[in-house]
């Protein structure tokens, strides 16, 4: 399946607690048991004002859907394509 980056803007993101980063996390495990195997969470970064999230999903429709059920903003989504780090240069 693809694989989905997901950029949230979220103002004050950065200052979220840990309960209520906890309730939000909550909130999309939620809504993911619901919609079933089509869609996965792997990650999320936390920043100033926005929240970037790795999802591995059969469509993009999925994580607009997802977003829609748990209210949670999914201002641009990319399908990532290819993965570098530090060994690829090796």
């Amino acid at each position: 399946m693809p694989k989905y980056i997901i950029e949230r803007d979220i103002p004050g993101a950065g200052k979220l607690t840990p309960a209520e980063l906890q309730g939000i996390s909550q909130k999309s495990c939620g809504v993911l048991r619901n919609m079933g195997p089509q869609i996965q969470w792997l990650h999320s970064y936390v920043t100033g004002d926005k929240v970037y999230c790795v999802y591995i999903a059969d469509s993009e429709q999925a994580i607009r859907e997802h977003a829609e059920q748990g209210g949670f903003p999914a201002n641009r989504i990319e399908q990532i394509t290819s993965i570098i780090d530090p060994t690829t240069g090796d």
